[in-house]
């Protein structure tokens, strides 16, 4: 029997290819029907390895998920871009690879980013949300997240409704 080690660590530059792949991989899956494909199509080709690279050296906060030493999935987050919710904190990506979803690893990718914010003295937390990405509102349900707020976002003309999920 063969056991792989987990690890959640802060992601660098070099990792810009693995999480570049996990980007494209992730994002097919969550929002292929749910997006316009041109837009998807282009929103996914502007984050390549270089744009993840950047984003790491200008101080984004980027959390790797690794699995047997491969990257399954990641997480940014930061201060709350919503200045109209009073938490502090927000995860403003968390995407795993579809083969490790629904086993645990995004709970965990989850409280990590969560507990690196109260670390930094970020008060609640805060998450946005396509209303049409079914599988990723009922993670956040799941973890304990209410319903407080939505906004609309365009993609390529179509208007698509947006939810924010909160944890005090």
């Amino acid at each position: 029997m063969t056991t792989l080690s987990t690890d959640i660590r802060r992601a660098g530059p070099e990792d810009a290819d693995a999480i570049a792949l996990v980007h494209d991989r992730s994002w097919r899956a969550a929002y292929t029907g749910i997006i316009p494909h041109r837009a998807l199509i282009s929103m996914i080709g502007r984050r390549g390895p270089r744009w993840w690279a950047d984003a790491i050296r200008r101080s984004t906060t980027v959390l790797l998920l690794e699995v047997g030493g491969h990257v399954a999935g990641y997480a940014t987050l930061g201060r709350n871009r919503a200045r109209e919710l009073p938490q502090d904190g927000e995860i403003y990506e968390l995407y795993l690879s579809p083969e490790f979803q629904g086993i645990g690893f995004g709970r965990r990718l989850f409280q990590t980013a969560w507990d690196m914010l109260s670390a930094h003295g970020f008060e609640g937390l805060v998450v946005w949300v396509l209303e049409e990405n079914e599988p990723a509102r009922a993670f956040y349900e799941s973890l304990g997240g209410r319903n407080v707020a939505e906004s609309i976002e365009v993609f390529d003309g179509k208007a698509l409704r947006k939810v924010a999920y909160v944890w005090d």
